[in-house]
């Protein structure tokens, strides 16, 4: 070494020397007793679950304590970072005492909704005030006004916070920072006014404060320092203000996501040459997306999706080269994607699905989009044609492609793929047989959906180890595959798979299953349930509906006891449901139909309070309806049609509480979420007079099917108060009475079938309100009198009405006896006459005299002279009986 480079090196060694020393000497300098006690003060009043303040004893320097800090010359308390602590309990006052603390910290705590204290507005030398996620709620106290020399303030997301008003944040004129996220600012009118006021503020948090205006009409606005501005889920239902044109061209992030803007953008939005981020997607935006886009070169993330949008995509995109997010999805854009897009070297999301894009993307427009990582090309007509021995440049995290033309051959590229964990390829029009490395690969992605394709082939014995796996709607075969403790989905509904349930249920390399959700509906499994039901124990969905099993419930199934949805529909079930089942207390949708169960309806099915749809269709009920059933106040569905049922439609059906009173949809009973997957139960109701599969709808739907039974005796009145029920059938079953009166109280019925019964008397007036009825079905009663008058009533088929005699009136061809006598007919007939010149409400007096005159006059024809019109009357009465006859 020379003699210049060692005496660099001793001059260094020197430096640090030196260095440490101060900094030695300085950490001698203890803190101040006052403040000191003033902190452990403040420890005493909060709970501590971490022990994150563990440090804080009198014995130690409050300068060396955890989160303080202290000033290097005076040792007094400057900062406190007490963030991300989990503190809760009470802020002590003593903080006062903190004379020169510029800098507190108490975000991501727990203060049990407490109100902000107001004392922290004494703190005249706070700069620094972080109160975000706190768990803070009520009034922000006004008085944090006084704090002139406040540069941060965040007081996001304690969803409990709002103001009356704004005005004390007008002299906080040196604030920079300012975060407001969810915080009430609905009574805030002049909130945009206020902003403007703060001409240092270079960031501006605002979403979810229930805004609703953006304040059109203000011609220009004094942001001049702004850097950042996010106004996302609010509701502006307005155009884009043209005052955005006028905000600081140092801009670098914009975000209105999640409004409800309408409009096209602005031209002003191209101005803002710096911009960054731009967001604003999840609105109601129009037109097309503006070319000049292309001129904002710094712009990394562009994020329109959600919006109404059309056009092609612009080809000036391409010149954004750090571009590194680009989501379109879900607009109505056409055309090709322009070759323009994979020129962007630095993309990672592309996402351009759910629009109507056309053409075809091939190997070429991939070609120098290596950092791709997510890509989205689902729900549009495009092409995606490469060659069977395309290797991409790019290694896909999450590929969607689903409802886009991926087949016919099955995609070989994805072999090459080592670090995708989302695959969607659902209705993609693969063809033919997965290719024998597929099943193996797909061990080492975490969600994987190929189901509605025409793939074809036996499944190996393989072990299944992604999160979610849905090859549901192919034409796989072969025995169910087996489970490892990662699986949390497995669908393979409407296949060929087959053999015994058993063998899938209780073999070993199962046992130690998490499996939350089993759909093998609509497959040749056969055999016995087993009792192996409590290797199962994380079921909460289950359906082995339509496949060959035969055999009792068993008793082990009660042992499910996380289980909302069972289905056993369409096999050859029988016996007894087991009274085990109500071990399974989360139990929401129970469907048994088309079995061969011969059984009355437990009594103990009232204890079953979640459940919220009873399907025992076409399985071999008899007996009575249990009075219990009114106990399930959840009940959306209830379904007994096609049994043996007998006696009393129960009157208490008023009681089941989801039927009459607006509810909240139990989502959970008719959905799973797991990351990337949805998997949302379905079911086949007859709601119209024909079969329909409801799936993500079924949670809006309520209906009573209690058609085909033998059910006697009148329909409730109490029935009417079932004002939320939108599908009512009683059809084909021995019932009499009169339909109740108030029926037309039940606003929300969009479907009535009471045909093939003997119901009598006349159609109640009330029907008439029923405005979103679209299917009715009176046939085949015994019903008279006039059909009421109503744009819905006299809209269906003359069929609906027809096999009631006594019937008359629109839109049957029998006319009423009234409209009979104004046509100049002949008031003859079973009901009496109205006399001829005399009105409806002549007096009782009138009536009686008319009445006996014709009494008479009828009395004598009738005795003295029924031999010699004897033909003549009998021919009269055939003539009348064919014109009440329907047409």
């Amino acid at each position: 070494m020379d003699n210049s480079s060692a005496t660099r090196v001793f001059f260094l060694i020197w430096f640090f020397a030196a260095t440490f020393s101060f900094c030695k000497v300085k950490s001698n300098i203890s803190c101040n007793e006052k403040e000191k006690q003033a902190l452990l003060s403040l420890k005493r009043g909060l709970t501590d679950p971490w022990n994150a303040l563990s440090s804080w004893s009198d014995q130690e320097d409050c300068c060396k304590w955890a989160g303080v800090h202290c000033d290097n010359k005076t040792a007094r308390v400057t900062k406190l970072q007490l963030g991300n602590l989990n503190l809760n309990g009470e802020i002590s006052p003593s903080l006062l005492e903190l004379e020169h603390l510029n800098y507190l910290d108490l975000s991501i705590s727990n203060f049990n909704c407490t109100r902000i204290p107001s004392f922290l507005s004494s703190m005249g030398s706070m700069r620094h005030l972080n109160l975000a996620s706190a768990g803070f709620c009520g009034l922000i106290p006004h008085q944090l006004g006084n704090l002139s020399d406040l540069r941060y303030l965040n007081l996001g997301y304690n969803f409990g916070l709002y103001v009356h008003n704004l005005h004390w944040m007008s002299s906080l004129s040196s604030m920079k920072y300012l975060d407001m996220s969810s915080v009430n600012l609905s009574s805030a009118l002049n909130w945009l006014q206020i902003m403007n006021r703060l001409s240092s503020l270079s960031e501006l948090y605002l979403p979810s404060c229930h805004l609703d205006s953006l304040n059109p009409s203000l011609g220009s606005v004094n942001f001049t320092s702004l850097l950042v501005l996010d106004l996302s889920v609010n509701l502006f239902i307005h155009e884009i203000p043209n005052w955005f044109s006028n905000i600081s061209s140092t801009l670098l992030e914009l975000d209105l996501s999640s409004n409800a803007l309408k409009g096209e953008i602005p031209c002003g939005v191209s101005n803002f040459q710096n911009l960054e981020h731009l967001v604003l997607g999840v609105n109601y935006l129009t037109g097309k997306i503006p070319e000049s886009f292309g001129q904002l070169k710094h712009l990394t993330v562009l994020d329109l999706e959600l919006n109404y949008f059309a056009g092609p995509i612009p080809s000036s995109l391409g010149n954004l080269s750090y571009m590194w997010k680009l989501i379109l999805e879900g607009n109505r854009l056409n055309g090709t994607p322009p070759k323009s897009l994979g020129l962007l070297s630095n993309l990672k999301h592309l996402f351009i699905g759910d629009n109507f894009l056309t053409g075809t993307v091939d190997e070429v427009f991939f070609t120098k989009l290596s950092k791709l990582k997510y890509l989205d090309l689902s729900r549009t007509p495009l092409f995606f044609n490469v060659n069977s021995d395309w290797v991409p440049p790019f290694q896909l995290i999450y590929a969607h492609m689903s409802s886009c033309k991926v087949g016919p051959n099955f995609p070989a590229w994805l072999q090459t793929q080592r670090s995708l964990k989302v695959l969607l390829m659902s209705m993609s029009g693969i063809l033919g047989k997965a290719p024998s490395w597929f099943w193996n690969w797909t061990s080492n992605i975490d969600f994987v959906n190929l189901s509605a394709n025409n793939i074809e082939g036996d499944v190996p014995n393989f072990l299944v180890n992604s999160t979610v796996l849905d090859l549901s709607s192919n034409h796989l075969k072969g025995q169910l595959p087996r489970l490892s403790a990662n699986v949390r989905v497995l669908d393979v509904a409407n296949n060929l798979f087959s053999g015994p349930i058993s063998t899938f249920l209780c073999q070993k390399t199962n046992r130690k299953n998490k499996l939350q959700v089993l759909d093998a509906s609509n497959n040749l499994l056969s055999g016995e349930l087993s009792h192996c039901w409590r290797y199962w124990q994380y079921l909460i969905h289950l359906n082995l509906g339509s496949n060959r099993l035969s055999s009792r419930i068993p008793n082990s199934m009660g042992s499910l006891v996380a289980l909302k949805a069972l289905r056993l529909p369409n096999n050859s079930i029988y016996g007894n449901i087991p009274s085990s089942l109500q071990k399974c207390s989360n139990l929401g949708l129970l469907d048994m139909g088309e079995n061969n169960l011969s059984m009355t309806i437990p009594l103990w099915i009232g204890e079953m309070k979640s459940l919220t749809i009873l399907r025992l269709r076409s399985c071999g009920l008899k007996g009575h309806i249990p009075l219990q059933t009114c106990q399930l106040s959840s009940l959306r569905v209830l379904d007994f049609a096609n049994n043996s049922l007998s006696g009393p439609i129960p009157k208490c059906l008023n009681s089941i509480n989801s039927m009459a009173m607006p509810h909240v949809e139990n989502y959970e009973t008719m959905e799973y979420l797991e990351n990337a997957g949805t998997y949302f139960e379905s079911l086949m109701l007859v709601p119209k007079g024909e079969e329909l599969r409801y799936e993500e709808n079924l949670i809006f739907v309520s209906i009573i099917d209690l058609s085909s039974n033998s059910l006697s005796g009148s329909i409730p009145n109490e029935i009417s108060v079932l004002f939320q029920l939108h599908f009512l059938n009683l059809s084909r079953n021995h019932l009499t009475g009169k339909i109740p009166e108030k029926i037309g109280t039940m606003k929300e019925l969009e479907s009535i079938d009471l045909s093939r019964n003997y119901l009598s008397g006349e159609i109640p007036p009330s029907m008439s309100n029923l405005t979103f009825l679209s299917y009715l079905d009176l046939s085949y009663n015994n019903f008279s009198g006039r059909i009421p008058s109503s744009t819905q009533l006299q809209s269906f088929d003359a069929l609906r009405y027809t096999g009631n005699p006594e019937l008359c009136g629109a839109p049957l061809k029998t006319n009423c006896r009234k409209e009979q006598e104004s046509d100049g007919d002949t008031p003859v007939g079973k009901a009496g006459v109205t006399p001829v010149g005399k009105a409806e409400d002549d007096s009782e007096t009138s009536w009686f005299y008319s009445g006996l005159g014709v009494g008479f006059a009828v009395g004598f024809w009738g005795v003295c002279a029924a031999p010699f019109f004897k033909n003549t009357w009998t021919s009269f009465w055939s003539v009348n009986d064919m014109n009440d006859q329907p047409m």
